[in-house]
């Protein structure tokens, strides 16, 4: 498979499908509600539907797997996995932290990813072994040594009530030990953003596939590493992730035991 060939691909289906986002941000807007707090638009739906049929143009019998739709089987081992808007609540709310996320898998190893704001126009891309680029330009992970100097950022699942307790919990740990813990709304930007340096930890749990396919892959190019919480390899069918610039990496996952501490 020619990566280069999907990652030009999936970089085109990301801007068309930033440019139906950008049409309707900030305008009137439908918005539906797929669980208590999970929002749908028309505009997840257009910009799903577009990029869809680009990848098809050029790889019609890939499978797809897209966050609006769900599955569509295809033959052979490669599946797209496309998440049209990752952050449509910040969407709805007229702010500029959202993202079309686009990964590929080839035997379900991702290996070529591309995350895009269309408010920033900041793109993200990477191909396995190739490293990750913003715009273009090789980025890296920080040189960030201790917890105390990080800057990390995190965000909460839709199911919210359910892992309150552990969420809260971990949640304090990192902001007590931290510079600063930061919550944007989006994952995949959560990711790039500390591929390249603006973070320098990233941890969530109860994610889906979209949320994390390109993004991780991104961040692992850039030098990040990434497991679960039990410090085990991650893969997107985990609902735990983990990334950090590595030096960090042992005193998260100590923070992220998800005990309240004696205080």
């Amino acid at each position: 498979m020619d990566l280069e060939l999907v990652k030009r691909v999936g970089i085109a289906a990301a801007y068309r499908g930033g440019g139906v986002l950008r049409s309707y941000f900030g305008g009137s807007l439908e918005v539906n509600k797929k669980g208590a707090i999970d929002l749908v638009t028309q505009a997840d739906i257009g910009s799903e539907k577009l990029i869809i049929e680009t990848i098809r143009a050029t790889f019609p019998n890939h499978s797809i797997l897209a966050e609006e739709s769900g599955l569509k089987e295809g033959a052979g081992d490669y599946q797209w996995i496309i998440d049209p808007l990752d952050g449509t609540t910040n969407f709805a709310h007229q702010l500029g932290l959202f993202s079309v996320s686009i990964g590929f898998a080839l035997n379900s190893d991702i290996v070529a990813g591309i995350v895009l704001n269309p408010v920033s126009e900041e793109l993200f891309t990477a191909v396995t072994g190739k490293g990750a680029e913003l715009n273009g330009r090789p980025i890296s992970v920080s040189d960030t040594a201790t917890i105390s100097e990080s800057l990390l950022v995190t965000g909460f699942p839709y199911n919210l009530k359910e892992i309150f307790p552990s969420l809260l919990a971990r949640f304090s740990n990192c902001l007590k030990a931290s510079q600063g813990v930061r919550r944007l709304g989006s994952a995949a930007l959560d990711l790039c953003f500390m591929a390249c340096g603006r973070f320098d930890g990233f941890w969530e749990q109860n994610l889906n596939p979209w949320d994390t396919a390109a993004g991780m892959l991104i961040a692992k190019e850039a030098g990040a590493m990434v497991t679960d919480f039990s410090n085990k390899p991650f893969t997107v069918d985990k609902k735990e992730i983990l990334a950090t610039n590595g030096k960090i990496h042992k005193e998260m996952l100590s923070l992220l035991e998800a005990k309240k501490d004696s205080e």
